[in-house]
């Protein structure tokens, strides 16, 4: 599987261009070193105990740290590597199912939209929708994510 790729300025994405991810079993460090991050040390995350007698039977995993892990398949691939300017948001994000301690996710990218800015000349918009799945091929996210990307130097804009 395809896992590192070459930096890409923005008129180098195309809409349909896929991209894959690496592996990533989350682990209790990812736990604790979220909640020590955030500070949202909420027991369904945190407390054994507490956990277990939920609908879920264990700790699973921050709604905002599933989304972060993410965030981070996009950058390890590289293709962002030094051309993004920055993460413009999201249309819509969903999280169907959690991300439990020792569940093994990955991440299946493809650029949906490129748009040049009328308010930037160094830059455009690139979209990518993303989807994670576990070890199970259980999605556990789902969102699009808009960066902007910077333009190849001495590019004519379009």
């Amino acid at each position: 599987m395809p896992y590192s790729y070459e930096p890409q300025y923005f008129e180098a994405f195309e809409e349909g261009q896929t991209f894959e991810s690496v592996g990533r079993t989350v682990t209790e460090s990812d736990f604790v070193m979220h909640s020590s991050f955030t500070g949202d040390w909420t027991e369904l995350h945190t407390n054994a105990e507490y956990a277990a007698d939920s609908q879920f039977g264990e700790r699973v995993a921050h709604g905002p740290m599933t989304f972060s892990l993410a965030t981070g398949f996009v950058y390890r691939c590289g293709f962002l590597e030094r051309r993004v300017m920055a993460f413009l948001g999201m249309n819509y994000m969903d999280i169907p199912a959690p991300v439990h301690e020792g569940d093994t996710v990955s991440l299946d990218m493809e650029v949906t939209e490129t748009k040049a800015l009328s308010s930037r000349e160094d830059a455009g918009l690139v979209v990518i929708d993303s989807t994670m799945t576990n070890q199970d091929d259980e999605v556990v996210f789902e969102g699009d994510m808009k960066f902007m990307v910077e333009r190849e130097p001495d590019s004519p804009e379009e």
